[in-house]
């Protein structure tokens, strides 16, 4: 198995789900921009030159939500996620799917008009819009957690999958000051050794 990665992107919550399965994996690490990413070979592993991607067995898979539900059909053996026809379980789908359906538009968004732009072709309007909806897509998860450790339950690939975005949310500058059980959600999760490796490698 081998996982294409760089740090601070989608490619930490697959290093993340390998660690907290405790699987071998292969690495083969970039940096953000590199253009090794856009050359030929890497193209023909992942068409768009961005992480993660995941080879297995002939395979080659290069979205994260799918890779996590890969590797737990193939690796799982039931851990990591609820039993199906649970409640639990209809939680974990949701909040596995709900990051990159709802949390990580907007900050696509705000990434490419407040970074990846030059200043003259940024537009305030568009960030203002984005943080606008960011917030709203954040409380719904901060609703959802009042009482509760985790998305689902127990622990679950829906927390790696929709808290990295809670992370990555913060980091970005997200307010989370009307949203009390974000931060200590975030704290929970980054206290788990599997994320620490996989956010340092």
């Amino acid at each position: 198995m081998k996982l294409y990665y760089a740090q601070n992107t989608r490619a930490v919550r697959i290093a993340w789900l390998l660690e907290e399965l405790g699987l071998d994996y292969e690495i083969e690490k970039f940096t953000l921009g590199d253009r090794a990413m856009r050359e030929p070979d890497y193209l023909k592993v992942h068409p768009m030159g961005r992480v993660p991607a995941l080879e297995d067995k002939g395979v080659t898979i290069f979205e994260s939500g799918a890779i996590v539900q890969y590797v737990l059909a193939l690796y799982g053996e039931g851990r990591l996620q609820p039993a199906v026809g649970t409640q639990e379980f209809a939680n974990y789908l949701q909040w596995l799917h709900y990051c990159e359906g709802m949390i990580m538009p907007p900050i696509n968004t705000i990434v490419v008009e407040t970074i990846l732009l030059p200043p003259e072709r940024r537009t305030e309007v568009n960030v203002k819009r984005a943080t606008k909806l960011l917030n709203q897509m954040l409380m719904a998860v901060n609703n959802h957690l009042e009482g509760a450790e985790f998305l689902a339950g127990n622990f679950t690939a829906a927390d790696i999958m929709t808290g990295h975005s809670i992370i990555m949310s913060g980091r970005m500058g997200a307010d989370f000051s009307d949203k009390p059980n974000l931060q200590p959600y975030a704290d929970r999760l980054m206290a788990r050794p599997a994320l620490q490796k996989a956010w340092s490698l």
